[in-house]
């Protein structure tokens, strides 16, 4: 399995919030340290209700954190 589809600005955003730790931002919404890094990273997909609590520490929209990013390469089933 592949890095996620499921982008996000999460790293930029916790440094133009006062240069928030991982860990607080892990506080803020109820997860662990890891959790944040494995979203930092893209090797973690949030659950929608996730999304909209970091969504909502930041007091930004979701789609303000996190983004799509369509798959380019065409997979052929014939």
């Amino acid at each position: 399995m592949g890095k996620s589809l499921v982008g996000n600005h999460i790293r930029k955003l916790r440094f133009n919030h006062d240069e928030m730790t991982q860990q607080q931002l892990a506080d803020k919404v109820g997860v662990t340290r890891q959790t944040i890094v494995s979203l930092e990273k893209g090797n973690y997909s949030p659950s929608l209700e996730l999304a909209f609590r970091i969504a909502k520490a930041f007091n930004l929209p979701l789609e303000e954190v996190f983004f799509y990013e369509e798959d380019t390469k065409q997979k052929n089933f014939d």
